[in-house]
């Protein structure tokens, strides 16, 4: 239950694996980007 145990997220973050206790954090995509992909950005008067 430390930093040498290998199933503790203590020990998944000294060691710097990932795992059950310690998942890795997914990047979101900003709805931004998602509708401005296709689209040309165009400046009116």
């Amino acid at each position: 239950m430390g930093k040498g145990d290998k199933k503790s997220k203590r020990g998944k973050i000294n060691r710097g694996t990932f795992g059950a206790r310690r998942p890795r954090i997914k990047k979101r995509v900003k709805p931004e980007t998602k509708i401005n992909v296709d689209k040309k950005d165009t400046v009116r008067p």
